[in-house]
């Protein structure tokens, strides 16, 4: 198993269709959102510190996660860690643990903190496993990772 983790600097220019596709069967609608998003301008990680990123396994877009300036918060060095979803058949192999390793590496001197929320069981377990601590602050935030 080669995977490779890549920022991806036009999303209109990767597949995403089995990601969308997985991901609504779960009853997640998050990627299709990311998708008609990044095609109508409205959210495309182009503003300072943001990113959107990829893994790739044998040259098939497994998992996908971006990070975006947080606008919930008065914190101004504050990062949103959304639409960040990997394949079932590709789960609990390490590939979302080095998704999230990488964006963190990357907002590290950009932002002080990352944020994310997340009603799942399972979110919650891979979120605390990956360094974030419960910190159920807002209806918006229920997972911080300190990055400082």
């Amino acid at each position: 198993m080669a995977i490779e983790v890549k920022r991806i600097s036009d999303l209109n220019e990767v597949d995403v269709t089995k990601l969308i596709q997985e991901s609504e069967k779960e009853g997640y609608r998050f990627v299709s959102r990311l998708a008609s998003k990044y095609e109508d301008g409205t959210r495309r990680f182009n503003e300072q510190g943001e990113a959107l990123y990829g893994v790739w396994e044998d040259e098939e877009i497994v998992a996908i996660g971006g990070l975006r300036q947080s606008i919930k918060t008065s914190e101004e060095q504050s990062a949103r860690l959304l639409r960040f979803y990997t394949l079932p058949e590709h789960r609990r192999k390490g590939i979302g643990s080095e998704l999230c390793k990488v964006i963190a590496e990357n907002a590290k001197g950009q932002f002080k903190e990352i944020t994310t929320k997340t009603e799942s069981a399972k979110a919650d377990a891979f979120y605390r496993a990956n360094g974030f601590v419960f910190e159920d602050r807002s209806p918006d935030t229920t997972h911080v990772l300190n990055l400082e």
